[in-house]
């Protein structure tokens, strides 16, 4: 089979014209790559959530959607004039006004879904008649033809098999022929619904892509020239990884790392593709190799740190030296569709974190449904305004004396939810927004900087 690779571009690099002209140059500087996958230009999809969540004002919804059209002319204007394209903008903000204006009155997770997969059509759109016009040639695919997903709107799960059917019949022969370009982020159930993958799940849909294409490699272009140890705007001194597994970049994605969408190397790991992540605004300073296994597996190996965390606490005397209080509990949690990240207990309590990947955003809650269950099971404690931070590395169980060193670094700050153990590549825990930045930065020069 010839090499294929995929390659995925976010918001950053098709910001604007000068963006994606470096995108471009980074597709002609890799004759491999055959399919493209493109997030919407920056900005935009914080405008269709604005507009989603219902803006009632008239003159705001016209002002937000004056925003998003001078976005996408704005790089047209660079480029020669195509009848075609400037009418599939047009008809696809039209889309945008009409949905607005529904969601004003009726907003549903189904109509977000159909309004913010706008910004990747007109990207798409743009960026495609942007290659043919520097002599790449491309045509663009709606991906809703390819990803196909349940009905879950705001958190679609991909039908891999569906997928994988789609994709070797529509995109795989174009693949061969010329440069395709498609959308990531959406998909469509089988009623041709539109739905979306999660908050930046481009990556995900990039990978899903290249697993369903059988591609030989995957890049990932973004606004940072590969991974950091920690996140360069906490702690300056942070310093790039040239290579790392599989299983570490997962333990980062999962716990913050925003260079990456935790699903995104799942595809990849089913198949074993290996994985770039670089700079489409600087590729000549390289970039991160994500592979099966790498050729070096520190200790300690990076910090991610993710914000807006949510913490329930349930309470109640009969856990103790109880069997069947954890599997009601999360029987409720089940029947309501709460997903759980993290959990800790003890004799009377256990402690857990909710996960949220909805393309609303916000913090996590519990519904109003399911507390009231818990409520009569237990005694029910919310806390927000929390910050998850993880260390990620290897063996880190087995090495004596590396939780003396994490936690004698910490004794001046005050960790919630401990969680050590149960995963040999990280040690996580909870700690207010306002002291979560000192403590990467305290964790990450004791650890990264003074060795």
């Amino acid at each position: 089979m010839n090499a294929l690779n995929v390659a995925k571009f976010g918001g950053t690099s098709v910001a604007d014209y000068a963006a994606m002209t470096n995108s471009a140059s980074v597709i002609k500087g890799n004759s491999d790559t055959r399919l493209v996958v493109i997030s919407a230009c920056s900005g935009v999809t914080n405008l269709l959530v604005e507009l989603a969540n219902g803006v009632a004002d008239a003159k705001k919804q016209q002002d937000v959607l004056a925003k998003i059209a001078d976005i996408h002319f704005s790089i047209l204007e660079h480029l020669p004039a195509n009848a075609a394209v400037d009418i599939a903008i047009n008809d696809v903000l039209d889309d945008v006004a009409t949905f607005a204006t529904t969601a004003a009155t009726s907003p549903s997770d189904r109509l977000t879904d159909s309004l913010v997969a706008c910004g990747e059509l007109m990207s798409t759109h743009i960026f495609t008649h942007l290659l043919n016009a520097q002599g790449i040639d491309a045509e663009r695919v709606d991906v809703r033809q390819v990803l196909k997903t349940d009905n879950v709107f705001g958190n679609a799960t991909p039908d891999l098999v569906e997928t994988a059917f789609h994709a070797q019949g529509i995109l795989r022969p174009l693949c061969d022929a010329k440069v395709a370009v498609t959308q990531g982020f959406i998909g469509a159930d089988n009623d041709g619904n539109t739905t979306t993958l999660g908050r930046g799940g481009s990556d995900y849909s990039a990978a899903l892509l290249a697993e369903a294409v059988q591609a030989t490699s995957l890049e990932i272009w973004t606004d940072v020239p590969g991974i950091y140890s920690t996140d360069p705007r906490i702690a300056p001194a942070a310093s790039p990884i040239d290579e790392i597994s599989f299983s570490e970049a997962s333990e980062m994605a999962n716990f913050g790392a925003k260079i990456l969408h935790p699903s995104t190397l799942v595809p990849a790991m089913r198949h074993d593709i290996p994985v770039f992540v670089g700079s489409s605004k600087a590729p000549e300073q390289g970039g991160t190799w994500i592979r099966d296994t790498a050729k070096q597996s520190p200790l300690f190996r990076a910090l991610a740190l993710r914000c807006n965390q949510t913490m329930v606490t349930l309470t109640s005397l009969n856990m103790f030296h109880a069997y069947g209080f954890l599997a009601e509990v999360f029987n409720i949690l089940a029947k309501h569709k709460v997903s759980v990240d993290l959990i800790t207990t003890s004799e009377v309590s256990v402690s857990l974190t909710l996960d949220q990947t909805n393309t609303r955003g916000g913090a996590p809650t519990l519904p109003d449904g399911a507390e009231k269950e818990l409520a009569k099971l237990c005694k029910v404690t919310v806390e927000q305004d929390m910050c998850l931070v993880a260390l990620i590395g290897n063996h880190m169980g087995e090495s004596r004396g590396a939780a003396a060193k994490i936690f004698g670094t910490l004794e001046d700050y005050n960790l919630r939810m401990i969680c050590y153990g149960a995963s040999s590549h990280n040690l996580c825990f909870l700690t207010s927004t306002n002291e979560s930045k000192d403590v990467v930065r305290a964790l990450h020069k004791e650890l990264f900087e003074n060795e």
